[in-house]
């Protein structure tokens, strides 16, 4: 049996002239039409091939070598094209979009908009739906990141607090307003880092190592930067915060920490409007 809405990697079972058919198993044999058959792999009876399966819009199941922007289990981010009487249809990379019934929808959305849905597999019919009613897929049970960890991030909504993001597809999180140093595109995935687990079990992010990490990122960064711009760099303790994180991304605390540091170890001099590398630094 094929798992509708997700890739597989099915046995070729006979050519015909419109296509190939694959054993489905229980599902019987899936057309994989003449277009999406692949040109640089052996295509003989008894070959694997790895397709994406689902229903097309006679409602047969069909096997595609394309590349959905999602499959049933995924978190993503997908433009409202069109609605009917039961719900909005959105766009997932294939010939047929998917359906998000007005059920499964959190907020009204228009078409031309973009949402992050859930896909999941309808038990009824076996369809491939779209939800936004994202908290039911998420991972209740205590996180088990650490702080500094790295994390996988796709941003979802914003809030009076911050911006909530989902972590590894798994948990939410969520991004203060304070953390945000650089705008923020909801529905884009952008790599994080754990910022704090409360004792509620909450986690808090950054978009920016945090600790030690942070700091030495970004002084080797400003290093960079003066050794690319001629050891002269037009920011310094005195910039607005404005300046500093269009530059770096960042606050204009953690900035003034990491040439504070720089300048202990004799690396950089800080001036009121610049800061350049040291004498024994500069190339």
């Amino acid at each position: 049996m094929a798992d509708i809405g997700r890739f597989n990697n099915l046995e070729i079972t006979k050519h015909t002239g419109f296509g190939l058919y694959l054993d489905g198993g229980e599902d019987g044999e899936i057309l994989l039409p003449n277009r999406y058959v692949p040109k640089d792999q052996s295509t003989e009876v008894g070959d694997r091939l790895r397709v994406f399966v689902y229903f097309d819009s006679e409602d047969r199941i069909i096997a595609t070598t394309t590349r959905p922007r999602a499959q049933v289990g995924d978190f993503a981010n997908l433009k409202v094209v069109a609605r009917n009487r039961v719900g909005l249809f959105l766009d997932w990379g294939l010939p047929k979009d998917v359906l998000l019934p007005f059920a499964e929808l959190k907020k009204p959305l228009e078409e031309g908009q973009y949402c992050v849905a859930y896909l999941y597999l309808d038990k009824h019919t076996s369809r491939v739906l779209a939800t936004t009613r994202l908290d039911r897929y998420l991972d209740k049970t205590p996180a088990r990141y650490k702080v500094g960890d790295a994390v996988n991030l796709l941003l979802v909504e914003r809030t009076d607090l911050g911006y909530k993001a989902i972590i590894n597809g798994e948990h939410w999180g969520l991004i203060h307003r304070n953390e945000a140093f650089r705008p923020i595109k909801l529905g884009r995935k952008e790599q994080g880092y754990i910022r704090e687990i409360r004792p509620d079990g909450k986690i808090n992010l950054s978009l920016q190592p945090v600790g030690t990490q942070a700091a030495d990122l970004l002084q080797h960064q400003i290093l960079d930067r003066l050794q690319a711009s001629g050891g002269h760099l037009a920011l310094s303790d005195r910039s607005s915060p404005e300046a500093i994180s269009d530059a770096f991304g960042v606050s204009k605390s953690n900035f003034k920490k990491a040439i504070g540091g720089l300048m202990k170890k004799g690396l950089v001099q800080i001036h009121a409007e610049h800061i350049e590398l040291s004498a024994d630094n500069a190339d």
